[in-house]
């Protein structure tokens, strides 16, 4: 269907789960390499940082992004997922800790969100003061009304990054991908980690807060015999993407697609919630169960960090649950604007405070 991204700015949905497989698995007619259609968008254009050429693997094709993609796996692959449960415990007990005495808190600005920063960090090496830059950077080029402002401010923090690594190497993602043998160069390395960072901080907050907006309000996860984590993260995954429309292609030339003609090098933009809850492909599914979900995208650009990404937000829920088994929800909430994410504006909850800190 058409849609506009911003005014002036025209795109076309895909909305049913079939056609969106297809296209996503066809990389030679639906490359992701934005450039023939930026060239003419406004450079204030305020949906440009987000789907503008950068030289990683998310917005290359061809023998660029097959580098560019072993580049940023090998150094994912290199992550301990036995010793994430230990690392993820030391980050959600202290920041429980800052709230678990008041009997109330926001789940996104208080436990959500600095749990993810606080892992991401540690994952690429960053130093809080670099991640904060990271961080707010990323919050404005996904609400992009000052986009242009947090593309500089992210591309730098992450720039400082880099150049710290090189002169103080550890075992983190920066480091593998500072050595690994595409050889990349000091901006390609930058925008490796702005896909890290793209992909990890706002959709996988969102992941964890409407995961435990789930398990809060919904009574199949109440009591003895209830439904696991792991069923509530599949569900808000397959019928709640916390990427609600990305995956986004650019189409080398007219093509007709289920009977609606694509203009060339004008953005396909794929809605994750309305494929993944396509009658015509789930019905009756089961989603608890099911993991054919396109949450984490399809075909050569699929989130290579699934793994690594379900395991954190598996973790942080289980973590607050444990520690705070009797919170409610409080208030009615409101979801943020934007055109890519699915994000509450804040998870108000209460329950009994906690005599002493854990």
């Amino acid at each position: 269907m058409p849609v506009e991204l911003s005014p002036g700015i025209p795109a076309t949905l895909v909305i049913g789960y079939s056609t969106a497989i297809r296209i996503n698995n066809d990389p030679e007619r639906f490359p992701a390499d934005p450039r023939a259609w930026q060239k003419n968008v406004p450079p204030d254009c305020p949906v440009l940082p987000m789907l503008e050429y950068r030289p990683n693997a998310l917005r290359s094709g061809g023998q660029e992004h097959a580098r560019y993609r072993k580049a940023n796996v090998d150094s994912i692959d290199d992550i301990d997922l036995t010793d994430l449960p230990r690392q993820i415990e030391q980050i959600a007990i202290p920041q429980i800790n800052t709230f678990c005495l008041d009997g109330q808190a926001d789940l996104i600005s208080q436990y959500a969100f600095p749990v993810t920063f606080a892992y991401l960090n540690a994952m690429v090496g960053c130093t809080p003061d670099i991640g904060e830059r990271v961080a707010k950077g990323m919050a404005l080029m996904f609400e992009v009304t000052d986009a242009g402002e947090g593309s500089a401010m992210f591309a730098g923090a992450l720039a400082e990054l880099v150049a710290l690594k090189r002169v103080k190497p550890a075992n983190d993602v920066t480091t593998r991908l500072l050595n690994h043998s595409a050889e990349l160069n000091g901006e390609e390395l930058v925008h490796q980690l702005v896909t890290d960072y793209g992909a990890g901080i706002e959709p996988l907050t969102n992941l964890i807060a409407n995961t435990l907006l789930l398990m809060l309000t919904d009574e199949r996860f109440f009591g003895h015999a209830a439904l696991t984590t792991a069923d509530a993260l599949n569900e808000k995954l397959f019928d709640d993407s916390p990427l609600a429309n990305f995956l986004i292609t650019y189409p080398r030339q007219p093509i007709l697609v289920d009977g609606v003609w694509l203009p060339a090098n004008q953005p396909v933009v794929t809605s994750l919630a309305a494929c993944n809850n396509d009658p015509a492909a789930v019905g009756d599914l089961n989603v608890t169960a099911n993991r054919s979900h396109i949450a984490w995208g399809t075909g050569p650009h699929v989130c290579p960090a699934k793994n690594v990404a379900f395991q954190v937000a598996h973790c942080a829920i289980d973590q607050l649950l444990d520690h705070v088994p009797d919170v409610r929800v409080a208030k009615p909430l409101k979801w943020r604007p934007g055109p890519f994410h699915r994000s509450l504006t804040e998870l108000p909850v209460v329950f009994s405070p906690s005599r002493n800190k854990f």
